[in-house]
């Protein structure tokens, strides 16, 4: 059995409590159907979003849902750099699994889809 990390990212429209833990969960279940796992296959989650959203902690979202209470999560800043991606939270999803990296799904929603358009399903 291997860690591999699986890849995610969500944008939203304003800097709401509601959409940012809304988004949150909707790719975090993105991420979990497309990839079949549970909680307990889960290492950690480390989660970031960029600086223009600060209305909630979307590791709240997360803590909230069923089975997800003894998950480690952390959340930070992503780096500010000029002229990236707006409004945009991103996971990345620590797992035990036997899959290869070849099978793992990474999930890009919304527009965060123009961060890894080779990655994104339409």
């Amino acid at each position: 059995m291997s860690v591999r990390g699986i890849r995610g990212a969500i944008t939203v429209e304003a800097n709401e409590e509601h959409q940012i833990l809304n988004a949150t969960i909707e790719m975090l279940n993105t991420i979990v159907a497309e990839n079949e796992i549970v909680p307990d296959d889960i290492c950690s989650v480390f989660v970031t979003v960029t600086g223009d959203l600060d209305e909630s902690f979307p590791a709240r979202a997360i803590r909230q849902m069923a089975g997800w209470e003894l998950v480690p999560l952390m959340c930070a800043l992503e780096v500010p750099v000029k002229g990236s991606l707006e409004r945009c939270i991103r996971l990345m999803v620590l797992i035990n699994t036997d899959k290869t990296q070849a099978q793992i799904r990474h999930i890009y929603l919304n527009g965060a889809q123009a961060l890894r358009p080779d990655l994104s399903k339409s």
